[in-house]
C-alpha cells in the first residue's frame, strides 16, 4: 500500500499500541490546554496513573473510559458498535416476498343507495 498513513495494526507490538493511546490522549489533553493535575482530578484518578497512561504504560480500561470522558473523547466508541449486515442473499429472499402488484380483488364494491329528497 502507498499510503504512509497506513499502518497494519496486526503487525504492530502491544506496547506499540499502548504508546499510540497514550500520545492519542496527551495529544487531546494538551490540544485542550489542560494539565495532567486538572485531567486526572476530573476523571478521579491519580496523576501519575495519567502519565503511566500517556506514556503507553499498562492502565485498567475504566481507567481509560475516564480519561477519554473526561476529555470529551467517548466518540472513539463509535469504533466498537456492532452492526449487523445482511448478506445479499438473505435481501434477495426478502424482495422475492414482497408483493409486487395488487391482488385483483374482483368483488363488485356495492353502489351507494339513492336517497329520495
Amino acid at each position: 500500500m502507498n499510503d504512509i498513513s497506513y499502518i497494519d495494526w496486526y503487525s504492530v507490538s502491544d506496547t506499540l499500541l499502548l504508546e499510540k493511546i497514550g500520545n492519542f490522549i496527551k495529544y487531546h489533553r494538551i490540544k485542550k490546554n489542560l494539565s495532567q493535575e486538572q485531567v486526572s482530578s476530573d476523571a478521579n484518578i491519580s496523576r501519575s496513573t495519567l502519565s503511566l497512561l500517556e506514556r503507553g504504560k499498562t492502565v485498567t480500561l475504566s481507567t481509560l473510559l475516564q480519561v477519554l470522558r473526561t476529555l470529551e473523547l467517548l466518540h472513539v466508541m463509535n469504533s466498537f458498535q456492532v452492526q449487523k449486515q445482511i448478506s445479499p442473499i438473505a435481501i434477495a429472499k426478502m424482495e422475492e416476498k414482497e408483493r409486487k402488484r395488487a391482488s385483483g380483488n374482483t368483488s363488485k364494491l356495492e353502489e351507494p343507495e339513492q336517497l329520495d329528497w
